[in-house]
């Protein structure tokens, strides 16, 4: 098409900027590993977190701000990937998550729960967070 266009003189630039687009939401799933209902804390259990669990943490996240959603990483030094420095728990440091390594540590298990976060964990076990 640049040989036809070149050659019919038209002056033309090809692909020059991008064009920037929002997609269509849709809608998606997201089912916690572990719910400790009576401190109204979320803990998911990662070996590998990738860029995907990542995104979909930070539109849960943001979707539903006062749920507790804590991580526990078999290594939370691993780095999100080879070419970054930045590793799991900077990232969790970065975006406002608790984490900790290798187990649930007997703090979580022994805090007492806030009301918010205790109304946010009743929403949710009773699908008023759900379709």
């Amino acid at each position: 098409m640049a040989e036809e266009l070149t050659a019919q003189g038209v002056d033309f630039d090809y692909e020059p900027k991008p064009l920037h687009y929002t997609k269509p939401a849709r809608k998606a799933r997201y089912t916690p590993d572990f719910v400790l209902k009576k401190q109204g804390i979320i803990i998911e259990a990662k070996g590998r977190f990738d860029t995907a669990d990542r995104q979909k943490h930070l539109l849960v996240k943001d979707q539903y701000p006062d749920l507790d959603i804590r991580f526990v990483f078999s290594n939370p030094n691993t780095r999100i990937s080879k070419r970054s420095k930045t590793t799991y728990a900077m990232w969790c440091d970065k975006n406002g998550f608790k984490y900790a390594k290798a187990s649930v540590p007997e703090a979580w298990l022994k805090e007492k729960p806030t009301k918010k976060r205790l109304k946010a964990m009743e929403a949710y076990l009773n699908g008023e967070s759900s379709d």
